[in-house]
């Protein structure tokens, strides 16, 4: 597990027993132009299953403090990227700047590697309190692409030597 400060973070399925809980996650309220919430997480999987959601509560011990929500291994298309395009990466506010989210990537990036992927693609909204910073400090490079909403397109080398 990656360290987050001083907590371990671990991705962990949503299920019924936990569901309500992770669903009441949020960003802090200016973030919310930036990424939709759980709930609508859920809905879009359900709503788009060619771009074949995979999806995760990140905790800090019992506590779920973030989600994350990938396209794992589809078949890039109209619409689609990939083959692994990370969807929704979110820290409740009261949880965030303890190293969480960078935490939960580093979990997302190891399964990516296990599972032999060269890439992971996401996207952000640029602009004034934008996650790009995060991103390209994490090691994701703009590709020069946009998609249709106008998201810019990251990329990051998952290959031999790459970091983190």
């Amino acid at each position: 597990m990656i360290r987050a400060m001083s907590a371990q973070i671990r991705l962990v399925e949503i299920t019924d027993a936990n569901r309500d809980a992770v669903v009441a996650v949020r960003v802090h309220p200016a973030q919310e132009r930036f990424v939709a919430s759980v709930k609508k997480s859920f809905v879009d999987a359900r709503e788009n299953p060619d771009a074949k959601p995979w999806f995760r509560a990140a905790y800090d011990g019992d506590v779920p403090v973030g989600f994350v929500m990938l396209s794992w291994d589809n078949v890039p298309g109209p619409g689609l990227y990939g083959p692994y395009f990370l969807w929704r990466l979110l820290v409740g506010a009261e949880h965030q700047g303890r190293g969480h989210g960078r935490a939960i990537l580093g979990e997302v990036v190891a399964l990516l590697r296990a599972a032999g992927a060269a890439e992971l693609l996401t996207s952000c909204v640029p602009g004034e309190g934008s996650p790009e910073p995060f991103y390209r400090g994490f090691g994701f490079v703009p590709t020069g692409e946009a998609d249709d909403d106008g998201e810019i397109i990251l990329r990051l080398d998952l290959g031999p030597g790459s970091r983190p």
